[in-house]
């Protein structure tokens, strides 16, 4: 058995490169791990022994181990190992590649030889072992131990890993601080298979750090499909190509939205068009276990320090595993908080511009927001950037009709469309054309609904009838004059109040053709929350949507946000009124506000609309023109004068009230014009507050 032991052992003796034999001994003699490794009956480990040539002593009868003899056989070994191996080097691959790294971040004599060190004993099973006959370390301890086995002095061990040295800077080699530990565990490199790329394989740099930052891959959009935050690049984008051009530092940019709005692809698009490599700092390691915020920063401090000289762009994706990964119920800070001096040194010094992102603003301290040159949020794009890219993704897919009606879900993301689209296209033959669109439909629905979106709606909404014509509106303004300003002024705040169904909604989609711009129609069951303060935030959330979009925002049933703050019981009613306020005022586009109940606005409120136009119930001459155009469309060539007459008499008709007869028509045909004026008579019956009919003419 001993046999076997001793040759499997002197097999391991000839892997053993020189410079480990003789940090072998010197941990075991100068440092005093013989008192561990040497016991009154013999070795506790006979590998240890094999290796360092004390193999006739493995295994003797008890009475025949000499511990004193074999101490001294083991100076022996020490002091013939210093004069041998004094001068030698690390083997030749990690030698060639810490030169490489010297070069590249400006390592010194001192780091380099820790840095090697810390390389062999993460890959010597026998050099990690052996360390551990000396216990558990201090810090202190540790720079002792580490000026004997490199024959450096503490000042410089104390220097090459304090908090700015390189080493600690680029992120190589960082001391484990808290409490004490084995001397591996208290040298720890930037992951865990560094030591394993660095030792066996001569690569480029950039490839030491595949599994903590990686190459970016190409950008699969253009510039152009970002044209909803061109304000935004205006000012980014020469930024960083003047930053870059002139080596500015503490360039960091906090770019924050919605998961699957195209932030990552926006940072490729920029570096593609500033000719810049893109690194991305990766948040899993190569086995697909995610990388703590700690080992993050880490990287990210390696990367700086690598492509310090090259054009490049650093990408930092997913920061909340760094801002936002604490505990505030236990107390616990985020990684960023307990480093908070460092991160805003970093930010100050980093020498390569980088952009960091994050699903949301509310991950970041306010402490380090000032520290960003620019923060900057990615919405979804507007409805026609949505359509945009539906059609870009999925005309073989869906009809027109299908892209403007999906397009108009809110929160549909670019990434939620074209994951949709690779799904259904991968299954096409089979579903068929009709069933791949309803397919298309329902990924993207469902999707939208787990985001807490609202599902897309079958029908449009805001569509205009078919029928539509302003004439048609008994309002107290003449609308189409009012169109022809605000077509041209491209500004304006209208107060639309009437009955319901008189066409005030109606009224804003036709004014949004008019003047050729998207229509953004939120009523109050979009924007009211049950949380405190978040009807503010909804509001002003609305308007900004608008602004960027450039849309016609109509803001339907308004009275639930301007009720006259005299009679508020709450302190937020006053709040709601105020901020709706304030948004309005500061509005550059056109505002329509529309009610039912005119009664109880605020006062103030009211003063601040530049029109206040009311619409009522169709007058006759307008009922019966109305009524002619729908028998026209349903196929009547002959009208009775009975059948006007009893059109006549109905008080409270709304082109609503036509709209809703339409629709029935398609589960209920309507046979005969006399039908149609009973159905009419029904929609008005059912009115609160109807009376009885009356002539009129």
């Amino acid at each position: 058995m001993a046999m076997r032991r001793r040759s499997r052992c002197s097999k391991m003796l000839l892997e053993i490169a020189p410079i480990v034999h003789l940090w072998l001994l010197r941990l075991l003699v100068p440092l005093g791990g013989h008192r561990e490794f040497i016991s009154p009956h013999g070795f506790n480990s006979d590998i240890l022994a094999e290796a360092l040539g004390l193999g006739e002593w493995i295994d003797p009868a008890p009475r025949d181990f000499e511990p004193k003899t074999v101490r001294a056989e083991l100076r022996k070994l020490h002091k013939e190992g210093e004069r041998k191996f004094r001068n030698i080097t690390t083997p030749s691959c990690l030698s060639s590649n810490v030169e490489r790294l010297s070069k590249l971040v400006g390592l010194s004599d001192a780091d380099c030889r820790i840095l090697e060190f810390s390389v062999q004993i993460h890959n010597e099973r026998l050099l990690d072992d052996t360390a551990d006959t000396l216990g558990q370390l201090s810090s202190v301890k540790l720079f002792y131990v580490l000026s004997v086995l490199l024959d450096l002095s503490e000042h410089e061990i104390r220097s090459s890993l304090g908090a700015q040295g390189i080493l600690a800077r680029s992120g190589l080699v960082a001391v484990e601080r808290s409490g004490n530990g084995a001397l591996r565990h208290k040298l720890d490199l930037l992951s865990d298979s560094f030591a394993d790329h660095i030792f066996s394989s001569n690569a480029d740099p950039v490839s030491l750090l595949r599994d903590t930052v990686a190459l970016s891959s190409p950008a699969q959009l253009e510039i152009s499909d970002y044209a909803h935050i061109k304000t935004s690049l205006c000012v980014l984008r020469p930024y960083l190509k003047q930053s870059i051009a002139t080596g500015r530092k503490g360039v960091n940019v906090f770019l924050h939205g919605a998961p699957g709005t195209g932030k990552s692809q926006l940072v490729k698009v920029l570096a593609k068009e500033l000719e810049c490599e893109l690194f991305e700092v990766t948040s899993e390691d190569e086995d697909g276990d995610p990388v703590n915020g700690e080992r993050r920063l880490r990287a990210f401090r390696a990367a700086q320090s690598f492509f310090a000289q090259r054009r490049a762009i650093i990408l930092f994706d997913e920061v909340e595993d760094v801002f936002n990964d604490g505990d505030s119920f236990l107390g616990r800070k985020s990684t960023a908080q307990t480093r908070k001096a460092w991160i805003n040194r970093m930010l100050e010094e980093n020498s390569v511009p980088t952009l960091w992102l994050s699903n949301s603003i509310e991950s970041l301290d306010p402490a380090f927001i000032r520290r960003f040159d620019m923060v900057f949020e990615l919405p979804v794009p507007p409805k026609k950037q949505r359509e945009r890219i539906i059609e870009e993704s999925c005309s073989d897919l869906l009809d027109a009709p299908s892209v403007a009606r999906i397009a108009d879900a809110e929160g549909l993301a670019p990434a939620v469309v074209t994951r949709a689209a690779s799904v259904v296209r991968s299954i096409r033959d089979e579903l068929g054309q009709a069933a791949a669109a309803s397919a298309f439909e329902l990924l993207i629905g469902n999707t939208l609904e787990a985001q807490g979106h609202k599902p897309i709606r079958k029908n449009d909404p805001n569509r205009l009838p078919e029928i539509y014509d302003p004439a048609f509106i008994n309002a107290d303004s003449d609308l189409t004059h009012v169109a022809v300003g605000l077509v041209q002024s491209k500004s304006g705040r209208l107060c639309l109040y009437g009955p319901p169904g008189t066409g005030k909604t109606a009224f804003g989609r036709w004014l949004a053709l008019q003047m050729g711009v998207p229509l953004l129609v939120k009523r109050a069951s979009d924007l009211m929350s049950m949380w405190v303060g978040e009807n503010e935030k909804n509001i002003a959330r609305a308007f900004r949507e608008a602004e960027k979009d450039g849309a016609l925002l109509l803001i339907d049933e308004v009275d639930s946000f301007l009720q006259d703050r005299r009679g508020a019981q709450r302190g937020w009613e006053v709040s709601l009124v105020n901020e709706m306020l304030t948004q309005m005022e500061s509005y550059s586009g056109v505002f329509i506000a529309s009610t039912n109940l005119m009664e109880g606005l605020d006062q103030a409120a009211l003063r601040r609309f530049d029109l206040k136009v009311k619409f009522g119930f169709l007058k006759p001459i307008q009922a019966c023109d109305l009524f002619r155009l729908h028998c026209k469309e349903l196929g009547f060539s002959t009208l009775q004068p009975a059948d006007l007459a009893r059109l006549t008499r109905l008080q409270k008709l709304t082109p609503g009230d036509f709209a809703a007869v339409v629709r029935q028509n398609r589960f209920r045909p309507i046979l005969s014009p006399g039908a149609l004026v009973n159905a009419l008579e029904d929609e008005c019956a059912v009115k609160e507050g109807a009376k009885a009919a009356i002539g009129f003419y």
